[in-house]
């Protein structure tokens, strides 16, 4: 195998991200390196014609199918916001105990985000709010209540899969509990196999009896698991737990590698080898350039290097193919008109209309 190949491979599971609102001779090396796709956030958005411009040039410079990914969950974590529906909180969707308005939320999603060639939202949120202390879930959450979380965040991944756009359930196996933030440092949890098939793995059951496209995993060290590594790295969380037990067959993504409570201990390029070790299909670099490549040229040295490495990566690039062939669409014409309509405002004056028939509200 050509060395450049063998890098171009190795790219085929890294998920970047990158600095810039135009095409431009960085953003065309990006796209044809390899890398499996690119993610938006806030930086990279200026407009809807804009980011239809955006992705148009991305995958046009790929020259084969190139996920475009952004998260998209509604309420704070909204990358995409001028322009388009300002979908309210997962907590104020979660309150209504709706699937079937879940679901439309969800198609909502699903519709504005493939109107300007976007693939794959990295929602939603299956984490079940346990803790008013929680620092980074909270709102982003469906519900206090492990059932509604599965059955709300089932529907809403439906939802957008019924419009041709991936979802991504997170955080695997449960990011809700935690009162550290995973972007500063690492949260630690106690939490035995008892209580987390009670709370924490209900949702993610549910997501992977639907057969939804793919789970993010959480860089959270569960001592009662894996007492050394988060699960992220973990075998014993992605391939024992997820993989073996769960049963799950579906593409895994990694939260962002630059996160402090990975990049703090094992830096990015190391924690791409064992994310990929442990069973995790694609891993997310959110940073520019130089942070994604450490990743991949990790990855290419390992599988020249590391004894089992190989049969691992061959497992993880299959699935991310598989992922790519099944959600990159080819270039399309932006459908603009599609974004904020009439529709989209009277299904979220719903949700935001206040409900007396619905007392129970989480």
């Amino acid at each position: 195998m050509s060395e450049r190949r063998g890098q171009a491979e190795a790219a085929g599971l890294v998920l970047a991200g990158f600095a810039g609102t135009e095409m431009s001779p960085e953003l065309e090396a990006l796209a044809s390196s390899g890398v499996l796709g690119v993610v938006l956030f806030s930086r990279n958005v200026e407009s809807p014609a804009q980011v239809a411009r955006l992705t148009q040039g991305l995958k046009a410079a790929a020259g084969r199918p190139l996920l475009v990914a952004v998260d998209q969950e509604g309420g704070a974590v909204r990358r995409l916001r001028a322009g388009f529906s300002s979908v309210p909180s997962m907590r104020e969707v979660g309150a209504h105990r709706d699937p079937a308005l879940a679901h439309e939320v969800g198609r909502l999603l699903g519709r504005e985000l493939r109107a300007v060639g976007i693939d794959w939202n990295l929602a939603p949120v299956l984490d079940v709010d346990t803790n008013p202390e929680n620092p980074v879930i909270g709102a982003r959450s469906l519900s206090s209540d492990p059932a509604w979380v599965a059955a709300l965040g089932v529907a809403l991944g439906r939802g957008l899969e019924w419009e041709g756009v991936a979802a991504c359930g997170k955080h695997f196996p449960g990011h809700g509990d935690t009162i550290v933030d995973s972007h500063r440092a690492l949260p630690r949890l106690t939490h035995g196999r008892a209580r987390l098939d009670a709370i924490e793995l209900v949702p993610f059951r549910a997501w992977i009896q639907a057969g939804l496209a793919s789970i993010m995993t959480a860089h959270i060290l569960y001592g009662e698991l894996d007492g050394e590594r988060p699960a992220t790295l973990s075998a014993a969380v992605i391939e024992g737990l997820l993989r073996g037990e769960l049963g799950y067959q579906g593409a895994v993504l990694s939260d962002d590698l630059e996160m402090r409570a990975i990049d703090d201990h094992e830096g990015v390029a190391r924690a791409a080898v064992l994310a990929v070790s442990a069973g995790v299909d694609v891993v997310l670099v959110c940073g520019g350039a130089h942070r994604w490549r450490e990743a991949a040229a990790a990855l290419e040295q390992a599988r020249a290097e590391e004894p089992g490495f190989e049969a691992k990566f061959q497992s993880a690039l299959g699935r991310a193919r598989a992922l790519a062939a099944r959600w990159a669409r080819p270039v399309e014409a932006p459908a603009l008109g599609l974004l904020a309509s009439g529709e989209a405002e009277a299904l979220l004056a719903r949700i935001q209309r206040a409900d007396s028939a619905h007392p129970e509200r989480a």
